[in-house]
């Protein structure tokens, strides 16, 4: 009897996946655990391999597709197998249906349950959207993509093709797009910014190298993992900004679960390093360390690059020279520290003499429907005094 590949489910947000490559074709001989297909999530990448040994009988979704989870993309069996009553994908469960019809006269709606229980919330009349899923299917983001401000109409200037060119948006690409959107428009984010002198870190780090170089350090340990203990440090003494404001209520945290932007292939992602406030400076950097490569090689647990996952964020973009910007809140956190280039300025250094002394920027935007602008100055100030503080 043939046996259906499934499309599984990587984290109960997740409703339909997109199939990347095949690295099998129908009619190819298969083995239990050989590769068949990547795809991708909003989040991740994954491989699915063979789950018997047979023939690949059916292939039901090409590159590119975007499938409903839990659904049968193929079937392996004995060559020769006849599949007529199992050709059509089958779903596991109602929610990840290909295709739910609803009807108006004569008119076929194709559009997933959890779609149109959507637009029936928003009061949004669906029959006029052109679905994106798999057969036309509508699903939520279609919904979201039409209830959106970004969903008025333009009209387009003609150009030649040669002057431009086109390339749909990635699954990560499309989740960043609403995830920002979403957060600037249902919170009221401001910034304040601030310099600190990072002399004390500065000789650490080169204390460090010096270290590395001649084996009396065993761990590298960078500038950013140093800041982030600070952050740490700072949020364990004003501890109402490792929050998550829920509307009616604010969930303050007793620990601290930092989240660190990692600038990956696919885009950016925000994983947790839980419990950060229980680590000393070298397991943090090396779980800082194992978060960014996780993310950068695909294989981040899903779970942890929730917006829910962390309850404060870091994010650094001194490597680029950026020397002031704005992040954008990762909602529902209540703020965000943004880390920008150390610049040389000039400072009073005592007894009448003024020099130049490194300052490195700090950018830190808060929600300001959970935190006042007075605490959120008082905490960045922490911030600052940790980092001129800091010894190593």
């Amino acid at each position: 009897m043939a046996i259906p590949v499934i499309m599984p489910r990587q984290g109960q947000s997740v409703e339909t996946c997109i199939i990347t490559k095949w690295f099998r074709q129908k009619g190819d001989t298969v083995k239990s655990g050989d590769l068949l297909f990547s795809y991708e999530t909003d989040k991740a990448a994954f491989d699915v391999e063979s789950p018997a040994d047979g023939t690949i009988l059916d292939i039901f979704y090409s590159d590119g597709a975007e499938v409903p989870v839990l659904v049968n993309v193929a079937l392996i069996g004995t060559a020769g197998e006849k599949t007529e009553q199992i050709i059509t994908p089958l779903s596991a469960e109602p929610d990840s249906k290909s295709a739910t019809a609803s009807e108006t006269g004569e008119l076929k709606i194709r559009i997933s349950p959890r779609a149109k229980r959507y637009a029936d919330k928003n009061g949004l009349n669906y029959y006029d959207i052109r679905g994106s899923g798999p057969n036309g299917r509508i699903i939520c983001g279609d919904i979201e993509k039409s209830i959106s401000p970004s969903a008025i109409k333009m009209t387009e200037v003609k150009v030649q093709a040669s002057e431009f060119t086109e390339q749909p948006l990635t699954n990560v690409r499309k989740l960043i797009a609403r995830t920002m959107l979403a957060s600037l428009q249902n919170s009221a984010q401001l910034t304040h910014h601030m310099s600190a002198d990072v002399r004390n870190i500065l000789e650490a780090r080169r204390k460090i190298k010096e270290g590395m170089k001649n084996g009396s350090e065993k761990q590298d340990i960078t500038l950013n993992d140093m800041i982030c203990l600070c952050v740490i440090r700072a949020i364990k003494k004003l501890p109402e900004i490792n929050a998550h404001f829920l509307e009616d209520r604010i969930k303050v945290f007793n620990k601290v679960h930092l989240g660190i932007a990692v600038d990956t292939p696919r885009g950016l992602m925000v994983p947790a390093v839980k419990n950060a406030d229980d680590m000393d400076l070298q397991e943090l950097s090396r779980e800082l360390k194992s978060a960014a490569d996780a993310c950068k090689k695909g294989n981040i647990n899903p779970e942890l690059i929730k917006s829910t996952a962390a309850s404060f964020t870091v994010s650094n973009l001194g490597n680029y020279g950026v020397e002031m910007f704005t992040p954008v809140v990762n909602l529902p956190q209540s703020a965000i520290l943004g880390v920008c280039t150390i610049i040389n300025r000039p400072a009073d250094l005592g007894n009448n003499t003024f020099g130049f002394v490194p300052y490195i920027g700090l950018s830190l935007t808060y929600d300001h429907r959970a935190i006042d602008g007075g605490p959120a100055t008082l905490f960045l100030r922490e911030i600052k005094e940790q980092i001129e503080k800091f010894k190593f």
